[in-house]
């Protein structure tokens, strides 16, 4: 479960599960960087996991930057060269005392050559502050014992101008554990709620689609949880997420919203009429 808002903490501790809070000063530490090296799908013959990581350091990337920034062409190939150098390296010798942090990703844009090296840096100074600054919570190798059936990220004392970003992170970490018990043959269930706040954000959004169809292709079974529903349908990558949805369930609904929904998902009066003035839980 991703919770950005701390409501499942008395859900989690009655079914027995793990709750694990999140927040600048918290001594639990999730690395972005961190990658499996040797993940393996059978019907997706094409997937490569240090590509696939690369792609989600330059989302994360354009995160940092801020102001809803979109890297140019050669920014990101910059990036993507800066990743696949310290994923190749750490390849050669994959212990997990030499897993890659964002320093190392800090420090291989400030070391690019010719005419990668001004873009390199400048890419670099907007990193520093997660390196080295307030935001270096962000710097660390993991250090997450996950060893519950049940599993909620508690997100509410996250500084607020970093939830998006953590959310991100937390859904490519919860990806490696969706891999993991592929292998072992379990599916996996990941709830998000509040998830109009990732589709709010152009670049959380076009990654949450994304990884909304690759938890379904390994055997996750993923659920986005709102009741912002105008929120929710404001994003352009709304369609892909109800393409890949298997069933949509809805609980009582303000009349704004069951216009819109009504439209959307071209559901008749008749069926309205359920989430028109129901109770509680109906």
């Amino acid at each position: 479960i991703i919770d950005p808002e701390g409501e499942y903490k008395w859900l989690v501790k009655l079914l027995k599960g793990q709750t694990i809070r999140i927040s600048l000063s918290s001594m639990i530490h999730i690395n972005p960087m961190e990658i499996d090296l040797f993940a393996q799908n059978d019907e997706d013959k094409e997937y490569d996991p240090i590509a696939s990581k690369c792609n989600f350091i330059v989302s994360m990337c354009e995160l940092i930057l801020g102001n809803n920034a979109h890297l140019g062409k050669k920014e990101i190939a910059v990036i993507d060269e800066a990743c696949k150098n310290i994923y190749y390296r750490f390849a050669e010798n994959p212990v997990p005392e030499k897993m890659p942090i964002l320093q190392d990703l800090y420090h291989e844009l400030r070391n690019m050559r010719g005419e990668k090296k001004l873009i390199g840096m400048d890419l670099s100074i907007a990193l520093g502050r997660y390196v080295n600054g307030s935001l270096s919570y962000f710097n660390h190798r993991s250090n997450i014992d996950i060893n519950s059936r049940l599993v909620c990220f508690d997100l509410k004392e996250m500084d607020a101008n970093q939830r998006d970003l953590t959310m991100l992170i937390i859904q490519e970490t919860i990806w490696d554990r969706v891999k993991a018990n592929r292998e072992k043959g379990r599916f996996t269930w990941v709830d998000i709620d509040e998830f109009h706040l990732l589709l709010r954000n152009p670049l959380t959004a076009a990654y949450s689609v994304e990884i909304y169809k690759r938890f379904r292709k390994w055997g996750g079974i993923p659920t986005g949880i709102t009741q912002n529903i105008k929120d929710l349908l404001s994003s352009r990558e709304i369609e892909n997420i109800f393409e890949n949805s298997d069933f949509i369930y809805m609980l009582n609904q303000a009349s704004g919203d069951r216009q819109i929904l009504a439209k959307q998902l071209n559901i008749s009066p008749t069926q309205l009429s359920y989430v028109t003035n129901s109770n509680e839980g109906e």
